[in-house]
């Protein structure tokens, strides 16, 4: 347990079902391991869990999802790697009052990460939140918010910004190799599979639906709403972009040194999921212009492309006065006038750096490699690119205000009213 941190859970509010806790913290000794819950041990949460368990200063003590069901064979697998049973909750709101847990790393479907992002910081905990950080504008801001004031450390998962090749490749970018630097573009080529429409049925037993769907709208339960299906409905995911896609705008952004743009103008469509459930493009082409730093940034979608562009699935190509750096997770290439490859590298991708550079910030108090504000910046990247899509118009974007000028419609879409219990509070 890091330190002599006291916390403790002082009231729940009947009528409103908001929870609150005080904490007062401090620093771990180096010598101590952290204490870990991982909440969501489905998809992410399950390629996640193996590597917090390997590592020598972290152990993963509890396991939370909604599903109990599942939680006895999950554990079992942590325990074969760690030689320690965690234990297993279903409410999120149990750990948190658990005073011997030390960080929650939040592998949930995107429409919890903000609100499980901000109860964590609330009780004391240092969050490792899963990209996209938020389902709206809003939440992003009130995460930073709350990070700030209980002074928690905030992980995003953009783990390139711990790869060690995406490390070295910014830094050659950022020396000038390659001239002006004045736009870059972030791609986005995947095959994804359709999402049909089914009935809604029963919640399956063990289930606890209404957790699952949190400050979602209420909905009946329906399978493909539980599972795949739920990152293309507006009311829990963002889409791709704000997916896969934010890895890839992270790398851009930092390599153009840019923070917020003024403008943002996607065409997008659904072209080849037709006829199916989701809400979100399967197309998408997005333009930021950030005129202060003299930069663009385009970001291209195609998610029914059985093949790579410009070497990768995902990537990001920074395009300069005297070359052109293009990189991925598996590698980077520089090519400089009269198209002469100089570099062309092929490397292993890990998520291991991104999780020790988490574990030791927590014990340091260091900022880590993509501190929530950054992953703010980039995820709101994405929040900016679908909002145009759905109000069909390019947007004006007050970067002080932080919302859109002279647009009712779209500024309503910033936030959104939140359900009962799991409301995200206005002030953290």
């Amino acid at each position: 347990m890091l330190g002599d941190r006291r916390r403790s859970f002082l009231k729940s509010v009947a009528s409103a079902g908001v929870f609150t806790w005080m904490t007062r913290g401090a620093k771990a000794a180096p010598s101590e391991r952290v204490n870990l819950c991982i909440v969501g041990v489905r998809g992410r949460g399950s390629d996640l869990a193996p590597n917090f368990a390997a590592l020598p200063q972290a152990q993963i003590t509890h396991i939370c999802d909604v599903n109990e069901s599942i939680l006895g064979a999950f554990g079992k697998r942590i325990a074969d790697i760690q030689k320690s049973t965690p234990k297993p909750v279903q409410d999120l709101r149990r750990v948190l009052d658990d005073q011997s847990v030390d960080a929650i790393v939040v592998a949930t479907p995107d429409h919890w990460h903000a609100l499980a992002t901000i109860w964590g910081c609330q009780a004391g905990k240092h969050v490792y939140v899963e990209k996209p950080i938020s389902n709206n504008v809003f939440e992003g801001r009130q995460m930073i918010a709350a990070a700030r004031k209980y002074n928690r450390v905030v992980q995003v998962g953009t783990q390139s910004r711990s790869v060690p090749h995406y490390q070295e490749a910014i830094q050659l970018l950022h020396s000038g190799r390659i001239g002006n630097v004045h736009m870059a573009k972030a791609y986005n080529s995947q095959l994804r599979r359709r999402v049909p429409a089914v009935a809604d049925s029963e919640v399956p037993p063990g289930l606890d639906w209404n957790i699952w769907q949190g400050p979602a709208p209420e909905r009946p339960f329906n399978n493909n709403r539980f599972t795949y299906g739920w990152r293309w409905m507006w009311d829990y995911g963002t889409g791709d972009m704000g997916n896969d896609g934010v890895h890839d705008l992270d790398i851009a952004r930092w390599g153009l040194g840019v923070d917020f743009p003024t403008e943002a103008n996607c065409t997008g469509d659904k072209l080849q999921f037709v006829g199916d459930i989701q809400e979100t493009p399967d197309t998408q082409f997005v333009t930021f212009r950030f005129p202060d730093q003299g930069k663009i940034l385009v970001y291209e979608q195609r998610l029914w492309s059985p093949y790579f562009q410009e070497g990768y699935q995902n990537g990001v190509v920074f395009y300069g006065t005297d070359g052109y750096l293009a990189i991925g997770r598996r590698g980077w290439k520089l090519v400089e006038k009269r198209n002469r490859v100089v570099i062309d590298k092929q490397v292993e991708f890990s998520d291991v750096p991104h999780l020790q550079n988490f574990v030791d910030c927590t014990k340091s108090g260091a900022r880590p490699n993509c501190d929530i504000e950054e992953g703010y910046r980039s995820t709101l990247l994405a929040h900016l690119g679908n909002l145009s899509f759905r109000v069909g118009r390019p947007l004006r974007f007050d970067r002080h205000a932080q919302k859109f000028i002279d647009d009712d419609q779209a500024n309503s879409l910033l936030a959104r009213p939140g359900r009962g219990e799991f409301k995200i509070p206005d002030q953290v």
